[in-house]
């Protein structure tokens, strides 16, 4: 009869002990990736943690001004120059079409157009690959006041391996 009850009683501790040990089980999931860029040519964030993420621009509550974004990007083409240009008017828009806030776009120190392609990084630069800046400005109203609201808006920017004499 006492080895019936120590069995039992073995099993109710081992049962009771193992629904602890589940009690407190956590668990996580996440998804891990790489993109490999070719040899040949690429136009790729330095830090791509933030490409596919709302860029908040800051704002200045003393002197109510907007601050830019600045961020940097690596780029190679071994056969010739790169080329850039805009998709699009780039601004904020809060959805009251006079209170958009332009925004002035510069790839490696070169302004971008959305009307047509222009050359960002020379051959020089580019054969051997360079880390360059992005930065994205805002223009100041013409009333020099912004308007009071949240704001929302997109760049899209292409880019294009240049061969030499193309």
């Amino acid at each position: 009869m006492s080895r019936k009850l120590t069995q039992v009683f073995l099993s109710v501790v081992a049962m009771w002990t193992s629904a602890d040990v589940f009690a407190a089980r956590e668990e996580h999931t996440f998804e891990v990736f790489v993109t490999i860029p070719t040899q040949v040519f690429y136009v790729i964030p330095s830090d791509p943690g933030w490409i596919h993420r709302e860029q908040q621009l800051p704002w200045n509550l003393t002197s109510s001004t907007l601050g830019g974004l600045r961020k940097y990007f690596d780029v190679k083409n071994e056969a010739g120059s790169i080329e850039a240009r805009l998709e699009g008017r780039p601004y904020l828009s809060n959805g009251t079409d006079a209170h958009d806030i332009a925004l002035r776009v510069l790839f490696n120190g070169k302004q971008l157009s959305e009307h047509e392609s222009s050359e960002v990084v020379s051959l020089a630069e580019a054969a051997p690959g360079k880390r360059v800046v992005l930065e994205i400005l805002p223009m100041p109203p013409a009333d020099g006041v912004y308007k009071p609201g949240s704001y929302f808006g997109s760049v899209n920017m292409i880019f294009n391996a240049v061969m030499p004499g193309a």
